[in-house]
């Protein structure tokens, strides 16, 4: 049965002020249900020390990876200052922009309880599942992104702002036009742009985005999309002219 319940990912002193107090007591709930679920997998999927491979997908179908990923995350965060779990996973970890869920009154709520090693497994079978995606990260991206000019660039979108069924490295590319928020220090932060996947145009705020694509991550696709929203030859590749 797939959980539904849209990941709420604000504070409770957030939901407060915006008065969306039923939201976020639905996402703690569905939270502790995937906490929930992910125990009874890990204990259905233990064979000797270690978990069976693809344990994690029953989990990633029942609540989707947004969840998974904050649940999994929480626990790290929460559990993680004595050194239980390792520096990669906790690194991971700390990339997920978790705010306070209420952990400081009832913390076993949303935490994993499992033993580290086998949690340290699981969170190792979700990464991959979500490195399988081909997603673009911030590895992708030109540095100092935050001091750069969007214009005429080539954007990565963030997938937190994509529903999950978009998950898609060809639905995260954006061509920016224009806009205030192309300009790094401007008031405004709206930037208009298209999409190299399918071809959609809209606005986006600039902090929906990961930043500016490295031009060598650019795939051949994206180049012949590239080159016909912007009427340009497409750029050549080692030395051969795209067709």
């Amino acid at each position: 049965m797939v959980n539904n319940t849209g990941l709420y990912p604000y504070s409770l002193e957030e939901a407060r002020r915006q008065k969306e107090i039923k939201l976020w007591r639905e996402s703690r709930k569905a939270n502790a249900d995937c906490c929930a679920v992910i125990e009874e997998t890990i204990s259905r999927d233990l064979n000797g020390k270690n978990l069976n491979p693809g344990c994690v997908q029953s989990v990633l179908a029942e609540f989707g990876y947004k969840r998974v990923n904050w649940v999994l995350a929480t626990t790290l965060l929460v559990n993680g200052a004595d050194g239980r779990y390792s520096p990669e996973n906790m690194a991971w970890a700390r990339r997920t922009p978790v705010r306070d869920l209420g952990w400081e009154k009832k913390p076993e709520i949303i935490c994993v309880d499992v033993r580290p090693e086998l949690l340290e497994q699981f969170v190792n079978q979700y990464r991959e599942a979500v490195q399988a995606l081909g997603l673009f990260d911030s590895t992708s991206c030109e540095q100092d992104t935050s001091k750069l000019d969007f214009t005429g660039k080539v954007l990565v979108l963030s997938p937190d702002i994509l529903k999950e069924e978009c998950w898609r490295p060809e639905d995260q590319l954006w061509y920016a036009h224009d806009g205030f928020g192309c300009r790094p220090n401007a008031i405004g932060r709206s930037v208009r742009c298209t999409c190299l996947g399918d071809g959609e145009e809209t606005r986006w705020n600039r902090h929906d985005f990961i930043g500016v694509l490295r031009d060598e991550c650019l795939q051949d696709w994206a180049r012949e999309r590239l080159a016909e929203l912007t009427g340009q030859t497409a750029p050549e590749i080692g030395g051969m002219t795209m067709n």
